[in-house]
């Protein structure tokens, strides 16, 4: 049987069993409505709480800033346009980046089309924003700051804590996309200064359709679901009591594994950043080369096309992806290699790779030494790879993004 590697951890994880185990029961047994009084409804609603402060505890919130959502995109939504709609009457500027998830940068572009300003920041050739260029965009008509925790493609981390601290002293609400780092780097919200946060369950070793959107209590949104009100009147239906079960305890695993889990992660993705840099020629490194996640291996490859490369390695039993999950059967480059000053022809010459904490060293090596002869018989066959080149090491000064 071919080996099977997972290396597409930001895209999703693999369900803990413990996860599954914690699950059960409110499939099998305790399958109560949480709003009803019987025994059956109380049981789920005591699952959910306790889901509520395996969450918050995992952050830093308290118990009842915690609410439930069906993933990251709603949370996103729910915060971005939650915040525009209740404080529009103070301001209708919005501050975000321009390598920001989908679910942001689409929910702001709605927001342009219904008489809302957007400033998109840029970054530099790392993925980092400016804080001097994000202070100067602060106007008396902004109301929000939403820049994510870090990118979901190259694993870069935005310096959210200065953010915050720039936000509140000028009157802003900040909200940050944390789906990347919760569970791998510590999130405090308060020594963050975040007033709104997002993370999703199926990032952290939990289930599909299920998030959280993190609120300050002194932080007010205008729901965006109305009904029995539900989750305090913010999120009114139903709530998915295994899911959010689940969620909780991904959440208190995260917490207690979360040193060992990135002390390893990044021995792991040092050892294959490395191995590419030097075993592959004209390979670059994209994102910070040290503010980055310790999961996250992001490179380009002259010479090479994206798609060829993921059902290559897929072949040999390793899932990798070239970008965002979200984007991946999209044919445009992506928005967040675009941003960070690639051409085309570099963009779709990527490769993501994302560790999770099933990978081990055996798999690293075998996922590298596959690249190198994968990288290598592409490009016999390439035609951007012949005779009479110009290497992108000559012209880009460096195999490195240092």
């Amino acid at each position: 049987m071919m080996k099977r590697i997972y290396m597409d951890n930001a895209a999703t994880t693999q369900i803990d069993p413990e996860v599954v185990e914690a699950m059960v029961p409110y499939f099998k047994y305790k399958y109560g409505n949480a709003s009803s009084l019987h025994s059956f409804g109380r049981e789920a609603y005591e699952g959910i709480e306790k889901a509520r402060k395996q969450v918050a505890e995992l952050i830093g919130a308290s118990q009842n800033e915690i609410t439930f959502t069906s993933g990251g995109t709603e949370s996103d939504n729910m915060a971005i346009k939650g915040i525009a709609y209740k404080y529009r009457d103070r301001g209708k500027h919005i501050i975000t980046s321009q390598i920001e998830h989908p679910a942001v940068l689409e929910t702001c572009n709605f927001l342009e089309s219904v008489g809302f300003k957007v400033t998109y920041l840029p970054v530099d050739k790392h993925g980092l924003i400016d804080i001097e260029s994000l202070t100067r965009c602060i106007t008396k008509d902004t109301i929000l700051i939403t820049i994510m925790h870090a990118n979901n493609e190259i694993g870069t981390i935005e310096p959210v804590r200065e953010i915050g601290e720039i936000a509140h002293e000028m009157g802003v609400i900040f909200h940050t996309d944390a789906v990347q780092t919760v569970g791998k780097i510590p999130v405090d919200v308060e020594k963050l200064n975040i007033d709104l946060l997002t993370l999703s369950g199926h990032k952290i070793y939990g289930p599909k359709g299920v998030g959280v959107l993190y609120k300050k209590d002194s932080v007010q949104i205008q729901p965006l679901i109305h009904g029995g009100g539900h989750e305090r009147g913010l999120r009114s239906g139903t709530e998915n009591v295994p899911g959010i079960v689940g969620l909780g305890k991904a959440a208190e695993l995260s917490k207690n594994r979360l040193p060992d889990d990135s002390a390893k992660l990044t021995v792991l993705r040092d050892r294959f950043i490395n191995r590419v840099l030097n075993e592959i020629e004209d390979s670059f490194l994209n994102g910070h080369p040290t503010k980055r996640l310790p999961n996250n291996a992001h490179f380009r490859f002259s010479g090479i096309e994206g798609e060829s490369l993921i059902l290559s390695l897929d072949d040999k039993g390793i899932a990798a992806s070239t970008g965002s999950a979200c984007s991946s059967k999209k044919l445009a480059p992506s928005h967040v290699l675009m941003a960070i000053g690639l051409n085309e022809v570099q963009a779709h010459g990527s490769l993501r790779i994302s560790l999770g904490r099933n990978n081990t060293k055996e798999d690293v090596e075998y996922a590298c030494d596959s690249l190198v002869e994968v990288v290598n018989r592409l490009r016999e066959i390439s035609p951007l790879w012949g005779k009479g080149r110009v290497t992108a090491a000559a012209s880009e000064g460096g195999r490195s993004e240092d």
